[in-house]
């Protein structure tokens, strides 16, 4: 390996070692073999280079080296990962998801809702509404545990134009229980938005994957 010369070097380290940037792993160590040849070539006969010098200026090629090849390593892992979750992605279409909200899916003459209990209620009863707020049907479905529930309704002669929104009552003992209304929506198509997974329902609504409490 022909050594560098002493102008080669200082035209180098003017540049702030511009060629650094290569992410070669490769390439970055030629450049530091020819460094450090050129280094012990025009090093002081009366002050050489220690091995412990040495030993440490290889050590730190080595380390930079390794670093780059993780990050390589680390980018391919990051692709396949967005990939692969694209995929998954895709065989959501057509399913529901439950997020916070308190919306409903109309289909084939039956609006599907869902909600949460924080604790067990001996009486519950879902209020479907329309746009101006106005009722449009109940539905009674007595005693339900605490946790995630779903129901149906069906519209009758209702405009599926006008279902808006749900309210559930619940009680234990007399005593109202805490319930909270969830949107229902049927996932219409799915895209990467800035490596993040994002589904897009049947009311418009666009939701991100960390977004969804359950998938139906």
């Amino acid at each position: 390996m022909t050594p560098l010369s002493s102008s080669e070097i200082d035209a180098y380290n003017a540049q702030g070692g511009a060629q650094a940037e290569s992410t070669d792993p490769k390439a970055a160590q030629d450049r530091f073999l020819k460094l450090f040849v050129a280094q012990l070539s025009n090093q002081d006969p009366m002050n050489p280079m220690d091995n412990a010098q040495m030993t440490t200026q290889m050590a730190q090629i080595n380390t930079v080296t390794g670093i780059q090849q993780v990050n390589e390593t680390l980018k391919g892992l990051a692709a396949q990962a967005s990939a692969l979750q694209s995929m998954q992605g895709a065989s959501l279409v057509g399913r529901q998801v439950i997020t916070q909200g308190n919306s409903l899916s109309v289909n084939d003459g039956t609006a599907t809702g869902s909600f949460n209990l924080n604790e067990a209620a001996d009486s519950v009863r879902v209020d479907v509404l329309g746009r101006a707020g106005e009722l449009l049907g109940s539905v009674n479905l007595g005693a339900r545990s605490a946790g995630m529930h779903n129901f149906d309704w069906a519209l009758g002669n209702v405009d599926p134009a006008q279902v808006a929104s749900l309210q559930v009552t619940a009680t234990s003992a007399g005593q109202s229980v805490a319930a909270i209304p969830l949107s229902r929506q049927r996932v219409e198509s799915v895209g990467m938005v800035d490596g993040t997974l994002r589904m897009r329902t049947e009311s418009g609504l666009t939701v991100s994957y960390d977004q969804v409490l359950a998938f139906l």
